[in-house]
């Protein structure tokens, strides 16, 4: 799948506020600076579309870009939607806001009619964090499909990202009979990027099939 142009589109401070659910729709969330605008922009191949930031909890919307995408030359143009989620876990701002933005979260999820796939990132330097391992479990209750990524690949040895992916699974397994797809990747090394514009372009076959 290449893709053809990526533009933003509108953020919302709401769910009844988000564009039309009109086409597919893949959604990117993890903790707080895990790279998540740093990964969009890898994953549509343009170095500032989603704004990136070194402090925690500067995402504070739901974020929509526009995607066009073309499976070969041959093949009609396709439109979906990227959305980049506010951050959850640790972020310099009051009790208050943080409900509000988990309450924004929540509603997106559960109720956007044409989210077909949450990729949730998780930073592959760290040993399995609670805050993940929890909205994990979180989204196995609510039944909704989700793709585990690993992020920041590079800042670690191939070894160490290894046993981190391993422990997180072996963590998983606690709770989990059949754990989720997963991909490791690098937004700097572009490591990655291929098997994730994979997964989309297979879904987005599945989601045309269902219309």
């Amino acid at each position: 799948m290449n893709i053809i142009s990526a533009t933003y589109l509108i953020s919302s401070p709401k769910l009844d506020l988000c564009p039309a659910a009109d086409r597919p729709e893949y959604a990117f969330i993890g903790r707080s600076n895990v790279g998540k605008s740093s990964l969009i922009n890898m994953l549509v191949n343009q170095r500032h579309l989603a704004k990136t930031s070194g402090t925690p909890g500067k995402t504070q919307l739901i974020n929509h870009f526009t995607v066009e995408s073309q499976r070969n030359e041959k093949s009609p143009k396709l439109s979906w939607y990227v959305v980049d989620l506010p951050g959850y876990g640790f972020a310099k701002v009051s009790q208050a806001q943080r409900a509000g933005w988990e309450k924004m979260i929540r509603e997106y999820i559960l109720h956007r009619e044409n989210l077909v796939n949450l990729f949730l990132l998780v930073d592959a330097r760290h040993s399995p964090q609670k805050a993940d391992l929890d909205f994990i479990n979180k989204l196995g209750e609510w039944k909704v499909p989700f793709t585990i990524l690993f992020t920041k690949a590079d800042k670690e040895t191939q070894k160490v990202v290894s046993q981190h992916v391993k422990e997180f699974q072996a963590a998983m397994k606690t709770v989990w009979v059949e754990l989720p797809d997963l991909i490791v990747t690098s937004a700097e090394k572009r490591l990655g990027r291929p098997q994730l514009l994979e997964a989309i372009d297979r879904m987005n076959e599945a989601f045309s099939k269902d219309q």
